[in-house]
Formats: C-alpha cells, structure tokens, sequence
C-alpha cells in the first residue's frame, strides 16, 4: 500500500487493452475529433458573419458550440496520444486539471442547453416581449451565471478529490480521468464526495434539466391551443433539434451517474462517448440539418470562403503574371 499523491502519475486503461485495437480506435477518434472541430467552428463562423443569426437563439448556439470544442479538447488529444503510447500515462496534476476542465465544460454545456429552453419558451409562450425578456443583457447574464457556477462546481469536486490518498493501484479503468473511475481508486474514506456528488452534483445537473422540462412543458401546452396544424408544426420543428441534443446527453449521463460508486463498469465507459465525443461531434449536423436560418448561413459561410479562396488566387496569378 503506498500513497499515490506523492508518485507523478495515473495510468489510463482506455477502451481496450488490446494492442491491435490501438491503432484503429486512434484513426476512429481522430477522425470524430476532426469533425467536431470543423463542424462546431464551421456554426461559430455562420453565425458570427451572418446578420440574419444574431438573435439570442444562435448566441448560445455559437456559445454551445465553443464549448463543446472545449469539452473534446480536453479528453480527447490525451486519448489519441495515449492509443500510440505504451505506457498511457497521465500525471497527478494533469489528471486532476482534465477533471476540473472537463466539469466545467460539462456543465456550461448543460446550463446553455436550459439557456436555449428558455429561450424558445420565451419565442413561442410570449412572442410580444421576446425582444424585451431576452435583450442582450439578459443573455450575458445567463452566459456569466453558467460559467462562474460550473467553475466553482468543479474546483469544490476537484478539491475533495485532491484530499484524498490513493493505494494498490494507480490504473484509472477509463478513458480519461473521470470523476467516479479515480474515486474507485482511493483508499482513504470516500464518503464525502459520494454526498457532495449526490447532493450538490445532482442538483447542479436537476436544475437545468428542470428548466428544460419546465420551459418545454409550458410550450406544449402553448402549442396545443395554435389553431393550425401548420402552426402546431411550425412551432415543434423550432424545438426538435434542441430536444434530441438534450436526449442524447440527459439520457447517457443518467445511465452513467445515477448509480452507486461501486457498479461502474465497462459500460459506463462506453456510454460516456456519448455524451464527452458522439454528442460534440452530432450537434452541428443535428442544429444545421433539421434548421433553415442554419442551413443559410453555413451556405453564406461556404460562399464567403470560395469568394476569398478565388479572390486570393486571382491576386496571386496576377503578380505571377505581372511585369
């Protein structure tokens, strides 16, 4: 029994132990990476140059985008090195700093998803005062409420965390240094956490779920008195992106958290790619594909860029060219 502390490093089991999985698991992930990147950067772009998308709506899109490229970006570059090295290590510090980061993106995440419920109950429950109930300022202050909280969310887990003494084995059984897989390997008491996590942890993740539900049953009801169907239809397709990213996320991170410490196994980690890779990378084709003002504004983005890339190539043959 030693004291893991005072040693510099985690080991990470990944999602296979398997030599001939390695390389192929790499390719895999690095291309989901890719995507993500290009496709969250691509409805950054969209938005920011389209005049047309500057409404609170696609403000805490880009914001939800940004964030998701942050989530990724802390899990997953470790995770492609670690599936080319051999001794898939991480030290005591980058651990617990991958833990920090990875909460707080994950609940920015979560609290930008209640933003944007409330935001399309506002649009569809109180058209008239949408301008004036979502005006610039309201928006920046659900943005800087979502920040400050999840950044002091997960300093108060990382901290329980960085108090702990861990023995027997410094071998994560994950991916990435996740919450509950580190915890497994503590030998000191544990207790603490598992009620901060139950309590605060829980709350942190109910209470923007709670807003979505209130705000989307408040719009149900808003829907089914439209006279039309057409209306009704209308009403519905502005939500339906929304509501299949908080199913995916919602539903994956339940599967994974509301369970005792003790029962995390294999499948918990595969169910975390869903909602720490899959989700990231499904969001901009789920928000682009399924919306018109989107889609135009990534037409506009694409149309820019050409006009550009021509423009450049034209100035460039013409000094070639020139005397």
């Amino acid at each position: 029994m030693y004291n893991l502390t005072s040693l510099p490093e985690f080991k990470l089991l990944g999602l296979s132990s398997r030599p001939e999985d390695q390389k192929p698991l790499f390719a895999l992930f690095l291309i989901m990476y890719l995507v993500t990147l290009i496709g969250n950067l691509l409805i950054i772009l969209a938005i920011r140059f389209d005049p047309q998308l500057q409404n609170p709506m696609y403000f805490f899109l880009s914001i939800l985008s940004f964030a998701d490229i942050c989530y990724t970006t802390v899990i997953v570059p470790k995770m492609l090195v670690n599936f080319l090295s051999e001794t898939k290590t991480i030290s005591y510090a980058e651990c617990l700093a991958q833990m920090y980061f990875f909460l707080v993106f994950g609940n920015v995440d979560s609290y930008i998803l209640a933003a944007m419920a409330i935001d399309r109950c506002v649009a569809i429950c109180n058209p008239f005062h949408y301008v004036t109930v979502m005006n610039p300022r309201r928006c920046m202050l659900l943005l800087a409420f979502s920040i400050a909280f999840s950044c002091l969310h997960s300093l108060l887990h990382v901290l329980l965390v960085n108090r702990l003494t861990f023995c027997a084995s410094n071998v994560i059984h994950h991916f990435f240094c996740e919450l509950n897989p580190v915890l497994k390997l503590a030998c000191s008491s544990t207790s603490v956490n598992e009620v901060v996590a139950m309590t605060e942890g829980l709350a942190s993740v109910m209470a923007p779920f709670a807003c979505i539900i209130i705000s989307y049953l408040r719009i149900f009801i808003a829907v089914l008195n439209i006279p039309s169907a057409a209306g009704k239809c209308k009403a519905f397709s502005t939500c339906s992106s929304h509501l299949t990213v908080v199913t995916l996320i919602y539903g994956s991170i339940s599967y994974v958290y509301f369970q005792p410490l003790s029962s995390y196994t294999v499948k918990d980690r595969i169910a975390t790619i869903i909602y720490t890779v899959l989700t990231s990378m499904l969001n901009p084709f789920i928000y682009s594909l399924r919306n018109k003002d989107m889609k135009r504004g990534l037409q506009k983005l694409i149309r820019r860029v050409k006009f550009e890339i021509d423009r450049l190539s034209t100035t460039k043959s013409s000094k070639i060219c020139g005397p």
